[in-house]
Order: C-alpha cells, then structure tokens, then sequence
C-alpha cells in the first residue's frame, strides 16, 4: 500500500509541475518563507537559527587566535563544518560526518571563500605569528529539504552577527567581523523538464539533477555545485544563473 501511495503521489506532483505548480500551493520559482534569528548561541562569538519552510539550520561562529599556515601567513583562517544529526530526520545517522554532511561544509564554505566575504587579511594579529581563526559549525536542526540554502543563509548570518573577542585574549578590543558581501546560494532541482527553486524533500527525492549557485552582493557569480545523476542544458543553465541572481537579491533584503 505505500509503494502505491507514493507512486501516486509522485504521478501526482509531476504533473502539478508540469502545469508549473507545486503540491504546497507555490510556483515554480517560490522559495518558502524564511525567519531568521541571530545571536541564539550564548557561548557562540556569533550565531544564527534559520527556517525555510520545514527546514531549519542553526549555525555557531567560534573565534580564536592561532598560529597562521605558512603559506599564509598574513591571513586569518576560515573553517567550515556541518553535521547532519538524527533528530533531523530518520535518514540522519550519528556518527563522523557522512557524504552529505561534507558535502554540505564544502558547497557552504566555497560560496562564502570565494565571495571574499570575510576579509580574512583583516584577521591578521601579529604578521606571521599569530591570525584570528574562525570557525562556522552548521547542524541541521529540522529537514524538509534544500539545506544547502538554508545552512548557507545560516552561515551568513552566524557570520555577519559575529564579533572578534579581543578582550577575552588580551588582544585589544572587541569589534565585528570584517564583512565585505552577503553571499547567497539558491539551489534548484530538475523534475521531468522543469526546474524548480528551493526543492523541499518530496520534490528533492523525485529530481534527477541539482544545481546551486552563489552569488555576491551585485550578482557575479561566486560558486556553483551540481548534484544528481540527471544532466541540465546550457539553456538550463542560464535560466538557473538568471533566477539564482533574482532570487539572491530578494533574499538579502528578507535578512538585512
């Protein structure tokens, strides 16, 4: 009886998307609505819990100084995590960090890197011998689907709220994070022929393809990660770079 179920449920949503609809009421370019709190993590130097739709992230900024690596030695460093616990959903397991979750931290920590959005020269302490290392852990709270974006704008906003304690290491005094953009992913699946934004987990699991791109404050193209078995066109693709440059500057103005 499930399998039949789910058969009709899938018959059923591909056609709705054929007709450019979805089976939560929205259309094809909708993403769900987004809350967005910050400074959640009392113990955290930064932090933000996200919603999009059913899918929630929570995102912790820990900042600490250390030793530079030495081909860098002028520069700060930025590390990312993600772990996706069992509480989120049954498919979750515990454990290190499977396929998914460090799929997660790369596809997140490349949107941010490659934006330059943490002027990470401006984290240097003492040339050489000492930087300000950050570091963004991301745990999925709730999945309904789409945590790349949602861990993403988690991530952005841990960092944006973050403030270097200088204070607490006797190293001057407090101040924020040096911030230069906001990058934002949006990420886009393929079912049948149609491309759809912000997938939740029913739509995600009957996609043959993934797409997400990041972009910056005025819409250059920062990273772009594809996902699934199925292939996007080059029309596809542009269509995806256009809607991820729309959607991107909607977004900013939901978080501020």
């Amino acid at each position: 009886m499930t399998e039949i179920m789910s058969e009709i449920k899938r018959d059923h949503m591909l056609k709705l998307i054929e007709e450019g609809k979805r089976l939560d009421g929205r259309g094809v370019t909708d993403v769900r609505d987004i809350k967005v709190v910050t400074n959640v993590i009392e113990s955290a130097d930064g932090s933000a819990r996200v919603k999009m739709g059913k899918t929630e992230v929570i995102a912790g900024v820990k900042i600490i100084p250390g030793t530079p690596f030495p081909d860098t030695p002028n520069v700060g460093v930025l590390t990312t995590g993600a772990e996706l616990i069992p509480m989120a959903h049954p498919t979750f397991e515990s454990g290190p960090p499977g396929e998914d979750a460090i799929e997660l931290a790369r596809v997140v920590d490349r949107g941010i890197r490659e934006s330059g959005m943490v002027d990470v020269a401006g984290l240097c302490i003492v040339p050489g011998e000492e930087v300000w290392m950050c570091f963004v852990d991301i745990y999925a709270l709730d999945y309904d689907g789409n945590l790349f974006d949602a861990a993403n704008l988690a991530a952005v906003c841990a960092l944006k709220s973050a403030t270097i304690p200088g204070e607490q290491y006797g190293k001057g005094e407090n101040k924020p994070l040096p911030i230069t953009c906001t990058p934002i992913s949006i990420t886009e699946v393929k079912i049948g022929n149609t491309l759809i934004v912000d997938p939740n987990f029913d739509e995600e699991q009957i996609s043959t393809a993934r797409l997400t791109v990041t972009t910056d404050d005025v819409g250059n193209f920062r990273a772009m990660q594809k996902g699934g078995r199925g292939s996007i066109t080059l029309d596809e693709l542009s269509l995806c770079l256009d809607r991820a440059v729309e959607k991107g500057a909607e977004i900013r103005k939901i978080i501020g």
